[in-house]
């Protein structure tokens, strides 16, 4: 069985497999923008569950449960959440239901019950048959053209996560939901073969991830984005993983046989060197020195690797800069980028709730303001470059200091070089394209 979030006691049936014909636009991973909705089945299935959410179609819901005697695989059995980011459930504006929790109904088992505590939820996994992995786009402040998402949603449950909208675009909220409702392409591997075996790909840098960590909890067993860059380093074709997970260091042999042929690079997310922040803001991501140690054993077994301080966030990890460069570098980085902090959509609402929930609300309204600030009055920013970097005096500054920091430590470029020259297609030819 499962339930709606961390604090309802309403139950959902975990053997009923919730299906949708609501289609998901092939770009989903990656759009930010609305789709048309199929309202036919909205009725039905809220029938069905309070808060079950419309899903792609072929996709389909399970709890943990649901796999133990599937072939798909036994995931996280009898698992309870020990720590989230979000700490609830913010509206999705694409549904007309939602769910409101009853905080008294739980004040009141306290009180019956000086010992209750409300269950905790179990993350749940659903199986999604999509026919096609790559995602493109057209950003201009973005290093790559495509990428993959071998999973859609995040346990790693980062409180200032902008991909938590994008959950919203399968029915569920950007809050708990983005967390213990992870959506998995358990088919990823086959179909990037047959996207890179089609005589109209482009051989090109893909990003591995965009909207969410290829190397979160549950890859430790699936092994999903192993299998995709078993494939990536058959066929050389570049890619640049992005991860805050020390599981990366798993895939050494992979990795190292891409960056044989300069096709293979790794970007190690790090926010923070404080452990107690790490813990709070990032709750299921590897801790800081644990991904020191990931850049550690990618330089030593020869793979180009970097660090991207995403997302410096005013009045909270800012002044870490200069630390965290001088730890990258001491741990064998080569290049370096940043970003700022954007929360675009709900996600908003779940980062004001984990300031509320660990900073007083002077430092809470100090923090925000500053967002603000950088993104002209509002809590994010779509404008490619702006998004990423902000404006106004504050965004410029910080632009400057990474800068003459970064020329200090020895970071000359931002990005890893990569190409596509010795990308081939097994039993074929190779061919000899530029990136």
């Amino acid at each position: 069985m499962r339930r709606c979030n961390a604090h309802c006691r309403c139950v959902i049936r975990s053997e009923v497999l919730v299906e949708s014909n609501v289609k998901i636009p092939p770009d989903a991973d990656s759009s930010s923008g609305r789709f048309n909705r199929d309202k036919a089945g909205e009725g039905k299935r809220a029938q069905a569950s309070h808060n079950s959410g419309k899903l792609g179609a072929g996709i389909t819901a399970r709890s943990s449960m649901d796999f133990q005697d599937s072939s798909f695989v036994r995931l996280c059995e009898g698992v309870r959440t020990m720590k989230r980011g979000a700490n609830l459930n913010p509206p999705n504006p694409f549904e007309r239901l939602h769910l409101e929790e009853d905080l008294s109904a739980v004040e009141e088992m306290r009180r019956a019950d000086p010992d209750w505590e409300p269950p905790l939820a179990q993350t749940q996994f659903f199986n999604d048959d999509t026919k096609s992995l790559i995602t493109r786009n057209d950003s201009e402040d973005l290093s790559f053209d495509a990428s993959l998402n071998p999973y859609r949603g995040c346990e790693h449950g980062c409180a200032y996560c902008y991909a938590r909208r994008y959950h919203e675009f399968l029915g569920f909220s950007a809050g708990l939901d983005f967390e213990n409702k992870i959506v998995v392409k358990s088919k990823a591997p086959e179909l990037l073969r047959a996207e890179l075996s089609h005589k109209n790909w482009r051989p090109q840098k893909l990003a591995l991830s965009g909207v969410t960590d290829c190397y979160q909890p549950v890859e430790r067993k699936l092994e999903i984005t192993r299998r995709c860059l078993g494939v990536l380093a058959e066929f050389r074709n570049p890619v640049l993983v992005i991860t805050k997970n020390h599981l990366v260091t798993r895939d050494v042999d992979h990795l190292a046989e891409l960056a044989r042929w300069q096709a293979g690079a790794v970007l190690l997310s790090l926010t923070t060197l404080d452990s107690h922040l790490g813990c709070s803001l990032e709750p299921r991501a590897s801790l800081p020195q644990m991904r020191l140690r990931a850049v550690r054993t990618l330089a030593a077994a020869g793979i180009p690797v970097g660090v991207a301080l995403a997302p410096l966030i005013p009045g909270l990890n800012d002044v870490e800069l200069p630390q965290l460069l001088e730890a990258a570098r001491d741990a064998g980085a080569l290049y370096a980028t940043y970003s700022l902090v954007r929360l675009p959509g709900s996600g908003a609402a779940v980062f004001e709730d984990w300031l509320d929930r660990h900073v007083s609300a002077e430092k809470k309204t100090s923090v925000l303001r500053s967002i603000r600030d950088i993104h002209g009055g509002s809590l994010n920013s779509s404008r490619p470059g702006d998004r990423m970097r902000g404006e106004g005096a504050y965004a410029a500054q910080m632009a400057q200091l990474f800068k003459v920091l970064s020329r200090k430590m020895g970071f000359e470029k931002m990005r890893p070089e990569m190409h596509a020259k010795n990308f081939r297609r097994p039993g074929g030819v190779q061919m000899d394209l530029a990136l």
